[in-house]
């Protein structure tokens, strides 16, 4: 079956500022890959950085919030599948969608678990120890398995959070797909081209300063990590890369300490595959981290946290280290640094890591199977989710009306 596809983006896609985007343009390339028509819509506001989709033979839509226009889009578009760009989207759009094209089926992107990134990043400013109680309690949580509940299938792009999503959430697996990041494989022409361990210089931390835990993780770096590595490695620097650099972040800027911030990566594979070793000592979050697969991808090394690994590399052994004490972070980061057995090992694990788990070629057509599977048996499908009917016909109706009382406000 050919698909008219409706992305709904909660912002436009930059695939060079965050992981986020580079995993949306997966998804596009994946859907163009079957010769489904895309059209990309957002209520957003289109930054500097955003790609140009209509290059790629995309539509691009502005769409207000709490508008009827938007009923009078979709119908006239009748999509036959709607993918809702995180759950804030599906909040703000989703009884339209229900109510104007009933018969298309509904998908959302998690992209990561919200509630889980935002009751950690709160736990860890009390003190307190993560929890499952705490997701349990928290209203960020009730309104993102809400939106999981009502649509057709959420993806779900980590094996920790699909593992939370059935065994604490009760969540029926039938409305979750596991849909990791879609990669190449990593292949021997490619290895040959990166640069030598002797050819690298340099740590190096990425990552979109937008997002909380980033921002955290550097100031990490400055507090607790990098004046260990300078007593060990007196001439080594470390270099900070990302897209909307904050005043606070750039304040951290010291030449004579060695920690620079670059800023903004016109070409994030460059940097990072000229860089000896990755750090990403992130104390909260949720998700797989697009700076890790990168680093593997770039064949660099990497120190993270169990928080930065969760999920993301089954049952092989990382391609580093995993290391949560940050004295002990700072001394096997500079030990990776200077052992060339050690990174070359590291290395290699990467590769495996990518070919194995993130392989495009292997994910997509089962993907593809399982949304024709859902849409040749729509009605059969909702009926066994109950409680997203549930929630169609009675919770949601808040969010509907609310909504269409901003919208006679509005005019």
């Amino acid at each position: 079956m050919n698909h008219a596809v409706l992305i709904i983006g909660t912002v436009w896609v930059e695939p060079n500022s965050s992981a986020a985007g580079s995993r949306m343009l997966q998804l596009i390339a994946l859907f163009l890959k079957q010769n489904w028509t895309v059209t990309f819509a957002s209520a957003s506001q289109k930054s500097e950085n955003a790609t140009n989709l209509s290059s790629l033979g995309i539509d691009e839509v502005s769409i207000e919030l709490n508008s009827a226009s938007f009923d009078v889009f979709l119908k006239d578009l009748s999509p036959t599948m709607v993918v809702f760009d995180r759950f804030m989207t599906e909040e703000q759009f989703g009884w339209r969608v229900a109510e104007n094209s009933p018969k298309a089926i509904r998908i959302l992107d998690t992209e990561d678990l919200h509630f889980l990134r935002k009751v950690r990043h709160q736990q860890l400013k009390k003190g307190e120890d993560f929890t499952n109680e705490a997701l349990l309690k928290s209203d960020y949580t009730k309104r993102e398995i809400a939106a999981i509940l009502r649509c057709d299938v959420s993806l779900i792009i980590s094996t920790y959070e699909m593992d939370l999503l059935k065994s604490v959430f009760k969540i029926d697996e039938h409305i979750l797909y596991y849909l990791p990041f879609l990669l190449d494989k990593i292949e021997g022409y490619q290895t040959k081209k990166w640069k030598s361990f002797e050819q690298r210089d340099h740590f190096i931390f990425i990552g979109n300063f937008f997002h909380k835990p980033n921002v955290d993780a550097v100031l990490t770096l400055k507090k607790e990590v990098w004046g260990a590595i300078k007593k060990i490695l007196p001439k080594a620097e470390l270099h900070i890369y990302g897209a909307y650099v904050t005043p606070q972040i750039q304040q951290l800027h010291d030449r004579k300490e060695g920690f620079l911030i670059k800023g903004f990566a016109e070409n994030s594979k460059e940097v990072v595959g000229n860089a000896k070793v990755v750090l990403a000592p992130l104390r909260f979050g949720a998700g797989i981290k697009g700076k890790l697969t990168e680093a593997m991808i770039c064949g660099t090394p990497c120190v993270t946290t169990s928080i930065g690994a969760e999920g993301m590399c089954g049952n092989f052994p990382w391609n580093g280290f995993i290391e949560d004490d940050f004295a002990d972070f700072a001394f096997i980061a500079a030990e990776l640094y200077t052992n060339k057995n050690l990174w070359q090992n590291a290395q290699k694990t990467g590769i495996d890591i990518i070919n194995e788990i993130y392989d495009k070629e292997k994910i997509s057509p089962l993907f593809v199977n399982r949304v024709q599977e859902i849409q040749r048996n729509l009605e059969q499908h909702r009926t066994h989710n109950f409680l997203g009917s549930l929630l169609q016909h009675q919770s949601l109706q808040a969010t509907k009306y609310m909504s269409k009382w901003i919208e006679a406000k509005n005019q």
